[in-house]
C-alpha cells in the first residue's frame, strides 16, 4: 500500500471497533475504506485484548499440541491490520475497493526450534518461529540475534521510510514497520553488506511458552505416592504385629477381647447302642438358658422368675447374673445357667424377652429304656458330661469337641454383633458312638430275673454277668437294685452301683475249680483219682471242715470233692501244688488284677503271695477265703475253662461309630493267654458237671433242661472296710452246653442267710435257659456222665 504524504494530517474521526475485520470511516470521513495498518511495535503492543493477531488467538483457542501436526512452514504469526490478516502474495492494498476481505483460517502450527525465523525472499510475510505469537521482543534482541549470524557481502539497499498517519512516526515502506529512531530503518530488519542481495528480514523472538502438564509424569508421581504410602502402612503393621513392646501387645489383646463375645456350642454326644443297634443312651433335642450379665436389668427379679422354671436354686442364679469378671480378668458376657432343658420350658421363657436372657438350641441326654443297663451305662450332667459308667468312663470320646463363636459386639445399648466386625465360628465336632457288646433282650431278661431273685432271698445286693466263651464279648452285665438313669439323683450312689465289676467279695468255693484244674494240669491228679478225707483239718489254728462231713479215712473221688464242694480235699490238693503254684494259677486264671472289660472304677481284687501266706493260708486260700475278687473275674475264669483252657479278656466295647463320618472301627483285640491244655480243660468241665448231676450235689437247682451244664457253687463273705459282714455271699458261675460250651453265666447275691445253692442256682437255671433259646443253641445230644462219689 502507497504512504500517505507526509503533509497531510491523518484523519482519526470516530475510533474503530478494536477487533473487526475492517475499518469503521469516522463520521463525515468520505475518503474511500481501506486496510491500515498498525503504526509499529508499540501499537502492536496496545492492540490488545481483541485487537490481537490472528495466531495469538487461536493459540489461546487450542491444545498446546494441536498445532504439532500442521504444516511447519506457515505462517503463525502475523500482525494484522484492523484485525483482519492480508492475502497470500497480494499486498492489502491492492484489494479492490468496497469488496470485503475474507478471514483464512490459520492452520495449527506444530512446533519449531527456538531460532528465529527469517522473512521469505519470495512473499512479504513472517514464518512463525516456535514461540506463541501476538509479543515482540525489543529492539535489542533482535540486534542481538543479527549480530550473531555470519555478514553476508551484499549491497545495502537504502531503505525508504514514512511516517504512519496513525501515529506519526517513521515506517519503513516495504514492510510497514516502525523505522528505528537512530537508522531509520524498519524494525527487525537485518543489515546488510555489499554482495548479493538478501532481502530478509530477522524475525522477532517471542518468549518460551509454559511447560503444560504431562499425563506420564503425573501417573508416575501418583504411582510413587501410591506405594509409598503403602509402604508406610505395611511398616507400621509389622511394627505393632512384631516389633511393639509386650506391654502394647496386651493393651491390643485387652482392647480386642473386651469387644469380644463367646458363645460356646456344644458338640452332639454320641450315642450308646446294643450289639444289634439299638439305642440305650441317645442326645435329643432341648434348649439351654444363658445370660449376658451385662444387661440383665434387674439380677433379682430375673433370678426369682426362672429359678422354678429350669429346677435352679434362685440363690446359684443370682451370682451369674451379676456383672462379674472371668477367670482372665475381662467381663463375663456369657454364663450357662441351665441346659438340656425341655423345649416347651425354654420356648415359654423365650417369650418372656427376659433382658439379658438367651434360650438356644441345646441337647439333653435320654435314655429310652430307663432302668435297662443303667448300672453299666452311668447317666450324665447337667452339662451333658459323664459322672458313671460308661459315660464317664469314655466320655472325652463321646462329647466330641465343642465347637465356638466369637463376635464383636457394640457398647451401650448397640450391645449387638457389629455387621461386618470380626466374627470367628468354630464348628462342632460330634462325638463318637460307642456301640456295646450288650445284648438288649438279653440284657432285660438278666436283670429281670435277678431282681426277682434278689427279692425273694431279700439280698441287699446281687449281680449277673453272661459271657461269650469264644469271644469274650459280655452280653449281659446286670446289677440289683436297679435305678432309673433319666432321674439319677432320686437313688443313692450305692443303688447306682455295678455289681459285677465293683463288689469284691471272698468268692468261696467258686475258687475250687481252679485249683483242681492247676493240679490235673500238673499231673497231680486225674478224673480217677481219690483222696483220702476225714470231717476237718486244722490249718495255722483254724479248723476247716466240710458242709458234707465225712467220717476219718474216707475215701472219695474228684467228682465227688467238687459235687460236695469238700474244703478238706481242696486244701490237701492246694497242698500239694504248693503256694507257689497256687499263686500262679490264680495270676493265669485273671485274679489279682482288674479284667478292663470298660467299667470304671473296677475293682482289681487281691491275692495274698507267696510270702504273705501265713499257717491258716494254705487252709483259707485253696477254699476261695483271703481271696478279694469281683465276679466279673472269676466269670472270666470260668470261660477260660469253657474255652479250652484259653482265657480271653472280657470286654464289653464292640466297636465305635466316628460322629462326622459315621466310619466303624472295632475294639481293641482282647488280650488272651493259655492257662490249661484243652484235654484238661474238657476233664474238669465233665468233673464239674457232678456239681449239677450228682445225687445229693450242691448244685443241683442250677440244672437246665435239655442241656448238660457244668459249675460251682460257692458262699463267701464281703469284705466292708477291712471287716467281714455276717451275711452270706452266695454265688453260682456255670457253662452250657458242658460238653461244648457257649456261654458262662456268675451269678452273686449278698443274702441275710443261705449258700450259693440256694440263692443263686435257681437265677442262673432261668437265665442258661433263655440264653440257649434265644441264641437257638441245639440242646446236648449226649446224656450227663455218671458219678461215684465214693469209689
Amino acid at each position: 500500500m502507497p504512504p500517505r504524504a507526509d503533509d497531510t494530517p491523518p484523519r482519526r474521526g470516530a475510533q474503530p471497533r478494536r477487533g473487526t475485520s475492517r475499518d469503521v470511516p469516522a463520521e463525515g470521513d468520505e475518503t474511500p475504506k481501506q486496510s491500515r495498518g498498525f503504526g509499529g511495535i508499540g501499537d502492536a503492543r496496545a492492540y490488545t485484548p481483541r485487537g490481537r493477531t490472528v495466531a495469538e488467538r487461536d493459540q489461546r483457542t487450542r491444545s498446546p499440541r494441536a498445532g504439532r501436526t500442521s504444516d511447519p512452514f506457515r505462517p503463525a504469526l502475523q500482525v494484522l491490520d484492523g484485525g483482519q490478516p492480508p492475502r497470500r502474495g497480494r499486498p492489502a492494498a491492492e484489494e479492490p475497493p468496497g469488496k470485503p476481505e475474507k478471514k483464512t483460517p490459520e492452520k495449527k502450527q506444530p512446533p519449531r526450534s527456538r531460532r528465529p525465523e527469517v522473512e521469505d525472499d519470495d512473499e512479504d510475510e513472517v514464518r512463525p518461529a516456535r514461540r506463541p505469537a501476538g509479543r515482540i521482543v525489543a529492539d535489542r534482541e533482535r540486534a542481538r540475534t543479527t549480530a550473531s549470524r555470519p555478514a553476508r557481502t551484499t549491497a545495502a539497499k537504502p531503505a525508504r521510510s514514512t511516517a504512519s498517519p496513525r501515529t506519526g512516526k517513521a515506517t519503513s515502506p516495504r514492510t510497514g514497520k516502525a523505522a528505528s529512531p537512530r537508522t531509520g530503518k524498519a524494525a527487525g530488519t537485518r543489515r546488510t553488506v555489499s554482495g548479493p542481495r538478501v532481502d530478509r528480514a530477522v524475525r522477532a523472538v517471542a518468549p518460551e511458552p509454559p511447560r503444560l502438564a504431562n499425563s506420564t509424569r503425573r501417573l508416575r508421581v501418583g504411582a510413587v505416592v501410591a506405594l509409598s504410602l503403602f509402604a508406610m502402612i505395611g511398616i507400621r503393621l509389622v511394627i505393632l504385629q512384631v516389633a511393639a513392646s509386650p506391654e502394647e501387645a496386651q493393651r491390643l489383646v485387652a482392647l480386642r477381647k473386651d469387644r469380644l463375645a463367646e458363645v460356646r456350642l456344644p458338640a452332639p454326644r454320641g450315642s450308646i447302642i446294643d450289639r444289634d443297634g439299638s439305642v440305650l443312651a441317645h442326645s435329643v433335642e432341648a434348649r439351654f438358658v444363658a445370660a449376658d450379665p451385662g444387661l440383665i436389668e434387674d439380677p433379682v427379679n430375673t433370678a426369682a422368675i426362672l429359678s422354678p422354671m429350669i429346677g435352679v436354686a434362685q440363690s446359684k442364679l443370682e451370682p451369674l447374673m451379676k456383672p462379674h469378671k472371668r477367670p482372665d480378668g475381662m467381663d463375663a458376657r456369657f454364663e450357662f445357667l441351665a441346659q438340656g432343658v425341655d423345649i416347651s420350658v425354654g420356648d415359654r421363657i423365650a417369650a418372656m424377652k427376659l433382658p439379658g436372657i438367651v434360650v438356644k438350641e441345646d441337647e439333653r441326654r435320654d435314655v429310652p429304656n430307663a432302668n435297662l443297663a443303667a448300672n453299666l451305662i452311668g447317666f450324665t450332667g447337667a452339662d451333658n458330661s459323664g459322672l458313671e459308667g460308661l459315660e464317664a468312663r469314655y466320655d472325652s470320646l463321646l462329647r466330641g469337641t465343642d465347637g465356638e463363636r466369637q463376635f464383636e459386639i457394640g457398647k451401650g445399648d448397640l450391645n449387638k454383633p457389629i455387621p461386618g466386625g470380626f466374627e470367628k465360628y468354630t464348628e462342632p465336632q460330634p462325638g463318637t458312638s460307642l456301640q456295646l457288646t450288650i445284648d438288649s433282650k438279653l440284657q432285660y431278661e438278666v436283670q429281670r430275673i435277678l431282681a426277682e431273685e434278689g427279692k425273694r432271698t431279700k439280698a441287699t445286693m446281687a449281680g449277673a454277668v453272661v459271657i461269650d466263651v469264644k469271644t469274650g464279648e459280655v452280653l449281659a452285665q446286670a446289677s440289683y437294685p436297679m435305678y432309673n438313669a433319666a432321674k439319677p439323683g432320686d437313688y443313692t450312689p450305692t443303688e447306682r452301683e455295678d455289681a459285677p465289676s465293683s463288689i469284691v467279695a471272698d468268692p468261696g468255693s467258686v475258687h475250687k475249680a481252679f485249683i483242681f484244674g492247676a493240679a490235673l494240669q500238673e499231673g497231680l491228679i486225674t478224673p480217677e483219682s481219690t483222696l483220702t478225707i476225714g470231717p476237718a483239718v486244722e490249718r495255722g489254728g483254724y479248723r476247716f471242715q466240710d458242709s458234707h462231713m465225712q467220717k476219718k479215712g474216707t475215701k472219695m473221688t474228684m467228682p465227688g470233692l467238687l459235687a460236695y464242694s469238700s474244703n478238706v480235699g481242696t486244701i490237701l490238693i492246694g497242698e500239694m501244688l504248693g503256694k507257689e503254684k497256687v499263686v500262679e494259677y490264680q495270676r493265669k486264671f485273671g485274679l489279682g488284677k482288674s479284667t478292663n472289660e470298660g467299667m470304671p472304677g473296677e475293682a482289681e481284687g487281691r491275692i495274698l503271695e507267696p510270702g504273705e501266706w501265713s499257717g491258716s493260708a494254705y487252709g483259707s486260700v485253696p477254699i476261695g477265703m483271703s481271696v478279694d475278687a469281683t465276679l466279673v473275674q472269676m466269670a472270666a475264669g470260668y470261660a477260660a475253662i469253657a474255652n479250652d483252657g484259653t482265657y480271653i479278656q472280657p470286654h464289653l466295647i464292640k466297636s465305635m461309630i466316628s460322629g462326622k463320618d459315621g466310619k466303624v472301627t472295632g475294639a481293641a483285640q482282647p488280650l488272651s493267654h493259655k492257662v490249661l491244655d484243652p484235654g484238661v480243660a474238657a476233664q474238669l468241665r465233665e468233673m464239674m458237671e457232678s456239681v449239677v448231676d450228682g445225687e445229693g450235689a450242691t448244685g443241683t437247682q442250677a440244672a437246665v433242661p435239655a442241656y448238660r451244664v457244668a459249675g460251682k457253687t460257692g458262699t463267701g463273705k464281703r469284705l466292708i472296710d477291712g471287716q467281714y459282714t455276717s451275711a452270706n455271699y452266695g454265688s453260682f458261675i456255670g457253662m452250657a452246653p458242658a460238653e461244648n460250651p457257649r456261654y458262662v453265666i456268675a451269678v452273686s447275691a449278698d443274702v441275710p442267710k443261705g449258700t450259693g445253692g440256694d440263692v443263686a442256682a435257681p437265677a442262673f437255671a432261668e437265665m442258661m435257659s433263655y440264653a440257649m433259646l434265644h441264641y437257638r443253641v441245639p440242646p446236648s445230644s449226649t446224656p450227663a456222665p455218671k458219678f461215684k462219689i465214693h469209689p
